[in-house]
């Protein structure tokens, strides 16, 4: 790992919309999902690697990731971004064109969202504000994720609007270790 000082971030529940909803009860309880796939890239713009296991240091990311490093392409604006999450089920519903917001599917591949972890059967949009482990590890959620043209650029496809208010979940980490698809998720409190 990289022994330059760490980015800037904004703690999970300073965040204005983390540190709210950390402070109200609610939110999905009652699920347990599971961790899918794990990507990183060393720097904006690269092809990301899919990993087998990876270790998430508290405060920082995920060792060899571009915002662990502080280059990733939001690097310079502090906030919560050390792991970023997507759901399965978000890809499985551009693939299916649903809601219809686009003039037909969309294939988007785990490798290619740009997010760190995909996950099955974890209600993301709820986990603003809330703790929740992934094996061994403890995050923090922080705010949710927007889509934002640069992803669309990108990839060249009109990801923009049919990833509204679904394009996963900026966490920090709380408690680090090492996670590996297939580990469970859970909510902590």
């Amino acid at each position: 790992m990289s022994t330059t000082a760490a980015p800037p971030h904004i703690e999970a529940f300073v965040h204005k919309v983390g540190s709210v909803a950390h402070s109200v009860p609610g939110g999905a309880t009652g699920w347990q999902g599971s961790l899918l796939h794990i990507h990183i890239a060393p720097a904006a713009s690269y092809e990301m690697e899919e990993l087998t296991e990876a270790r998430c240091v508290a405060g920082r990311g995920i060792e060899g990731d571009r915002y662990c490093l502080g280059t990733g392409t939001y690097s310079p604006k502090a906030d919560t971004r050390e792991v970023t999450l997507i759901e399965h089920e978000v890809l499985d519903a551009l693939a299916r064109n649903d809601p219809p917001l686009q003039d037909g599917p969309i294939h988007l591949a785990p490798i290619d969202h740009r997010r760190n972890l995909t996950v099955r059967g974890v209600p993301l949009n709820h986990l603003v504000g809330r703790r929740f482990r992934v094996g061994e590890v403890i995050l923090r959620g922080g705010r949710l994720n927007f889509p934002c043209k640069y992803l669309e650029e990108l990839l060249g496809l009109p990801l923009y609007l049919p990833l509204y208010n679904r394009s996963g979940l900026n966490c920090g980490i709380e408690r680090g270790g090492i996670i590996r698809p297939g580990d469970p998720i859970t909510l902590v409190e």
